[in-house]
Order: C-alpha cells, then sequence, then structure tokens
C-alpha cells in the first residue's frame, strides 16, 4: 500500500510529538557551520614525500572531483594534478621507489572491486596495472631492493582468492609468484620480495601459519587459535630478513609487538599495554626496515620510543600541539618527514619534518586540509570511561555544544538532545580526534556520543571475545548503558536521544527502534543490514577466508539452530515494533550489505504503513565516499534530526549539487526535501 506523502508527513510529525529540549538563546549566537566546510571537498589531504625526496604529493579537487596532484619538493606553489578521474575521485595512493611512478587504487561506482594503476608523473601516462573484469587488486609490497617491481593479489582467476603476482611497473606485464590452490588468506613477503610465511583459515575459525618447504608446498609453522584471531597477525621484515614483527595476543590478553628471530625462532617483546593492542601502528626505519616506534591507543594515542636514535624527533613531534600526530611518509635518506598532526578542534595540518644530526629537527607548515574551519566555534572532544551493566570498560567520546559547555570543561550546564553514534565493524573502534560528524551536530545544539561497545577491537581479545553471538543482546546493552550515564550526568533527557550508525551501527540503529522501541526518539541507519541471514547469504566471495569469524562471533547461517539465532537476532522480524521516526541511507553498489537489506525493511515497514524516509544513491557502495553525497545525506539528515530533537538546521540550498541522490519513499516527512529534489539535476559517476 503506497502512503501520500501528506499522510506521512502527518504520521511522523505525530510520531515526534512530545517536547524536545529548547535551546538556550546563547545557541543562537554560536555561528552556523555550513555542511560544506565539514563535509564537502577537503583542500588537501593524504600528503607524502617521494622515496627520492624530490616530489610532494598530494589529493585535492581537480574541477571538483578528487585527484592526485605532485610539486616539486621546493616549490609547493608548482603542483599540478597528474590524474583526471572524473567520477569518484581517488583517495587512496602511494609512490613506488621506481623514481616518479605513483600507484592508486580505484573502484567502480563502489562496488570494492579495486585496481591498481601507475602513473608517471613526469610524462603523465597511466597504466592499468590489474586490468581484468571482476578483479579486486591488494597491494602486497613494494621495495627499495626492487624499484621495478610490486607484489599484487589478484583474484580473476577465483574470486574467493588471490593469486600473488609480481607486476613490472614498465610495462605492467605480470608473473605469477603463487597460484592460490591451497586457500591461502594471506601471503606475507619481504624486501626481497620473496614469499616468507602464509596464512590459512581453519574450519575452527582459527589459522595455520606456514612457511615455503622448498618444494612447492608449505610447511605448517605455528597456529593462531580463534581467540586470537581479530588480534594477531604478521607485520612484515626488516630489510635483512633476519627479523619479523608480529602483533600477537597469544598467552596475553591485549596484543603486544613482537620481534621474532627468523633464524633461531625466539620472540623479543619490544612493546605492550595492558589496557589496549599494540602493533597495528608503527613507524620504522625507510631503509632498515627496523621497528623505531609504536602507537598505543586507550583513551588517545599515544607513541611508545623503541630506538633512540628518534627521541629526540618524536619529541619535536609530540610539541605540535596537545592532539595526534603520524608520520605519513619518509624519504629513503631519512632526512624529510610528512608529518600529519590534528586534535579534536583541529582538521589535519601537514608538515614538512626536516631531521637535523643530534637534535630535534625543522617544522615547516605546509597545508591545512580543512581551511574554511579555521576560526570556525569547534568543540572539543572528552574521553569518558563508562562502566556497562556487567562491569565492562567502554572507552567512549562525548562532543557538547557550545550552548551546553560555554566553559568547555567537558560537563553539561543542563542537557540537551544527544545523538548516540555507533561505530561500524562491529570488529573497529572509536577513537579520540577531529570527526566531522561530532562537530556538526555539536554546531547543530546535539550532544555526541560515540562508545566503544564490546566487540570494538583495540581492547583486548576479552573484550572481543565478550561480544560473540551478541547481536542485539549484550551488545545493544552496552549502547543502552552509555545512554544511561548521559542521562544520569545530566548530558540529556532519556526522552531526547536519538541513534545513528553505518554498517554495523546502522544494524544497531534498526535494532535501538525494533528491540528497544521506546529507548530513542529517532534513528539515523547508513548501510546497515536488517536480515542476518541474507547478510551472510550474500557476503562478497574474497571474505572467504573470513567467513568462519562471521559464523563463530554472528552466528551459523549452515546450521539450523544458527539460521533460528540469526532470524532472532535481525530487525526485519521485529518491523511491527517500530514507532519512532527513521531515516534509512544506502548505495546501491554496496558489495558487503547489499541494497537489498535496506528495500526489504523498507517493503516490510510500508507493508504495515509505518512511516520511513529512504534515500538511495545509485554510484555509491558501502558509505558515501563522493563528498557531493556525503553532504547531500548530512543534508538530509540534519533536517531529520531537526524534525525529531529540534536542534538547528541549515536550508538544503544546494548541497545537493553534483550528487546522484534519489529518495524513493518519504522525502515529503522532512521540510524542503521535496522541493529540493524536484530542481535538482541527478549526477551519477563511477
Amino acid at each position: 500500500m503506497r502512503i501520500s506523502r501528506l499522510i506521512l508527513a502527518a504520521a511522523i510529525a505525530a510520531i515526534c510529538a512530545g517536547p524536545a529540549i529548547a535551546e538556550p538563546a546563547a545557541a543562537d549566537a554560536v555561528e552556523l557551520i555550513s555542511r560544506d566546510a565539514l563535509f564537502g571537498n577537503p583542500e588537501k589531504l593524504a600528503v607524502q614525500i617521494s622515496p627520492d625526496g624530490k616530489y610532494l604529493s598530494w589529493v585535492a579537487p581537480l574541477d571538483g572531483v578528487l585527484n592526485i596532484w605532485v610539486a616539486p619538493a621546493d616549490d609547493p606553489a608548482k603542483a599540478k594534478a597528474v590524474t583526471d578521474d572524473k567520477a569518484r575521485g581517488i583517495r587512496s595512493y602511494f609512490w613506488s621507489y621506481r623514481g616518479a611512478t605513483l600507484l592508486y587504487l580505484r573502484d567502480s561506482g563502489g562496488d570494492e572491486d579495486f585496481h591498481l594503476f601507475a602513473v608517471d608523473v613526469g610524462s603523465g601516462t597511466k597504466r592499468d596495472l590489474t586490468p581484468y573484469p571482476k578483479t579486486r587488486a591488494i597491494f602486497v609490497q613494494g621495495s627499495h631492493l626492487h624499484p621495478d617491481h610490486v607484489l599484487v593479489g589478484m583474484n580473476d582467476r577465483d574470486p574467493k582468492w588471490h593469486d600473488l603476482y609480481k607486476v613490472n611497473l614498465a610495462d605492467g606485464k605480470r608473473e605469477l609468484v603463487q597460484k592460490n590452490e591451497q586457500e591461502i588468506a594471506g601471503y606475507y613477503t619481504d624486501p626481497e620480495l620473496k614469499v616468507r610465511l602464509a596464512q590459512k583459515q581453519r574450519p575452527d575459525g582459527g589459522q595455520d601459519l606456514l612457511e615455503p618447504d622448498g618444494k612447492g608446498g608449505w610447511t605448517k609453522v605455528g597456529d593462531i587459535p580463534f581467540e586470537d584471531s581479530l588480534l594477531t597477525a604478521p607485520i612484515g621484515y626488516t630489510t635483512d630478513g633476519k627479523t619479523q614483527y608480529i602483533a600477537d595476543s597469544r598467552g596475553r590478553d591485549t596484543a603486544a609487538l613482537l620481534a621474532i628471530d627468523t633464524a633461531s625462532g625466539k620472540k623479543t617483546v619490544v612493546a605492550e599495554d595492558r589496557r589496549a593492542d599494540v602493533g597495528d601502528t608503527i613507524i620504522t626505519d625507510p631503509k632498515t626496515g627496523v621497528a623505531q616506534a609504536v602507537a598505543v591507543n586507550y583513551e588517545r594515542t599515544d607513541w611508545k620510543v623503541l630506538d633512540p636514535a628518534i627521541a629526540k624527533d618524536i619529541e619535536t613531534l609530540r610539541n605540535i600541539g596537545p592532539g595526534t600526530f603520524f608520520v605519513n611518509s619518509r624519504s629513503l635518506d631519512d632526512k624529510q618527514w610528512i608529518i600529519a598532526y590534528s586534535a579534536a578542534e583541529q582538521p589535519a595540518l601537514y608538515y614538512r619534518y626536516t631531521r637535523q644530526a643530534g637534535a630535534g629537527g625543522k617544522l615547516e607548515k605546509l597545508f591545512s586540509a580543512r581551511p574554511a574551519l579555521d576560526g570556525k566555534p569547534l568543540v572539543p572532544m572528552w574521553p569518558q570511561l563508562i562502566k556497562s551493566r556487567d562491569g565492562l570498560t567502554l572507552v567512549s567520546y562525548l562532543s557538547l555544544p557550545l550552548s551546553a559547555d560555554p566553559n568547555k570543561d567537558g560537563k553539561a550546564d543542563k542537557p540537551v538532545p544527544l545523538v548516540l553514534l555507533v561505530h561500524g565493524g562491529p570488529w573497529a573502534r572509536d577513537e579520540y580526534g577531529y570527526i566531522s560528524t561530532h562537530q556538526w551536530l555539536a554546531n547543530r545544539g546535539y550532544a555526541a556520543l560515540s562508545v566503544n561497545y564490546r566487540g570494538s577491537t583495540g581492547f583486548g581479545k576479552s573484550f572481543v571475545s565478550a561480544a560473540d553471538r551478541q547481536w542485539a543482546t549484550t551488545m545493544h546493552d552496552d549502547l543502552i548503558d552509555a545512554v544511561g550515564w548521559a542521562v544520569t550526568n545530566k548530558v540529556t533527557r532519556k526522552e531526547d536521544v536519538a541513534i545513528m550508525g553505518g554498517s554495523y551501527g546502522g544494524y544497531a540503529t534498526l535494532v535501538g527502534l525494533t528491540f528497544t522501541p521506546d529507548a530513542f526518539k529517532c534513528g539515523v541507519d547508513i548501510v546497515g543490514p536488517s536480515n542476518l541471514n541474507t547478510l551472510l547469504a550474500t557476503i562478497p566471495p574474497y571474505w572467504a577466508a573470513f567467513f568462519e569469524q562471521f559464523a563463530k562471533r554472528v552466528g551459523d547461517p549452515r546450521t539450523e539452530d544458527g539460521k533460528k539465532l540469526l532470524a532472532e537476532r535481525s530487525p526485519l522480524t521485529r518491523v511491527d515494533a517500530i514507532k519512532k521516526p527513521l531515516l534509512i541511507g544506502q548505495g546501491a553498489n554496496d558489495p558487503r550489505v547489499k541494497q537489498d537489506e535496506s528495500d526489504q525493511i523498507v517493503k516490510a515497514m510500508k507493508a504495515k504503513n509505518i512511516p520511513v524516509t529512504y534515500v538511495l544513491f545509485p554510484d555509491e557502495g558501502h558509505g558515501f565516499a563522493r563528498p557531493a553525497n556525503s553532504k547531500a545525506f548530512n543534508a538530509v539528515a540534519e533536517g531529520f534530526l531537526s524534525q525529531c530533537l529540534g536542534g538547528r538546521v541549515q536550508p538544503i540550498g544546494d548541497d545537493f549539487k553534483g550528487s546522484s541522490i534519489s529518495v524513493p519513499e518519504g522525502a515529503g516527512a522532512i521540510p524542503g526535501l521535496t522541493e529540493a529534489l524536484k530542481v535538482h539535476k541527478q549526477e551519477v559517476r563511477k
């Protein structure tokens, strides 16, 4: 049954009825930051230096589309674009060791079939190094010892498994290194471009570690138990091949960084922290590959120095400010580093750092990622340690609008509407830093709260395992407990909370409105699965090695009990319970959470005459990568949240320009949306 826009709007207005928290007069004095400044194209990002130190590179708009730019290292003003993508734009790139050759990855329309391209920055010649249909390329290794070649995984022969190839950067020809007929999940190679280790998934969810036996086969040299499988992984080898690094949680709770002597097998703990996993982010010497520093991130990121040779350098970089820095790239001679620095109130700043022998080096500010936000009323982010009902510590992050925290002490002077932001994964984490969504919500008058619920990574294997088969149960309890904390601490009132998230966060939003229909005033679901059985039946073929993780941690669709469990935990089975407004955003080409995951819950809601607003992008995948589409969706979400929570709203205006937005259902529920769509010229770019 089709619901008229007038009836739909009236229904949502009725659902939203009830007193919203009024914004104090002081809120009106805070400048409204434009969505374009927050979500539009950045001015420059991903700044790097070439290995030979001759070039600076970055990603910046060209005719409104993100492309790679290159400039002489000593004259950034002479930059020129070396790619001319006119569709989705380029976000992932890196330098090879072959002269002035850059490599970048690009998919089509968000399908995640990434191809690896090479571009010569002198001639502008571009080449697809993986020119095979329906192929997902995985970059494995480049090395200064073999500058003319790289190792690349390609699944053109078998969509489930990647064969390993050596690719010639000069002519694009590939040479088979390993034909993957043993269902190898991943290969680990050294700077000589030789395979040293492989990882194979076991039926029990664990993994075998294999070494080449010299006869074309493999010898098992170790194993990773299931409970360690999300935290333990080889990292790489030093240039001389004598040391292997691995992040390892075996025999402990949090992962430590270990160094393994490849000759004797002796393991040495290089860095560890009882609160947080370490090893995911390390700084290594560009020539020797020796680990020099490792990031430790519990509430905030800090660096543990491993090599005294860079101790003064790290000290200098810490003094940039109270935020977080990362070393984006280093020249091969180690004289120049490119540093990215940011804080909650500071979008990324890029510096060139010139090392000086025996002392801290010289910092030169290069660029700001979003100079349009300079001087704008951005707010701090406050780490919070919230206790779950069963005693777990949930590392969380709170941002408050200036109207509620004018002295910026992290304490709300009065309750305001709150948006609970749920991260995806779920095997990922939230962390401190500049987050556009936090700043946007705070500027509109809402508190924003991000919670590392059980299952989030970074806090040890027991924290991850506490979420096994707990979708929609104790994982959701953690979110409810975090809201309870916010109510108890007078950040908000229990009747003025919205839930919003993408991927697993979108699923959590649907769970919030179906399993706990009175807990939230409204919800925003972005590419969230509604039916766990259909989700696991349609995962990408190249996720075959990861399937056992889903089966054991979510539910096994191969068994009747597993199917029943998955159905019980699926929001689609509880559509009747929805009584609060829902906004859904979806990419039509999403390979992980198919469009049908959104279509089927929208269809079920329509059948029950339950209002819903559905936004669909035909040129997006798992999330909205094109800035024009991100900005367009947030324009809709802003109007939606304002209707529900009563916060400030910027009119849609021309924020749909350049986007492919379509609204198959419920446009009339959001003021100005129908009118904006009538004058919008849809631009689909793949």
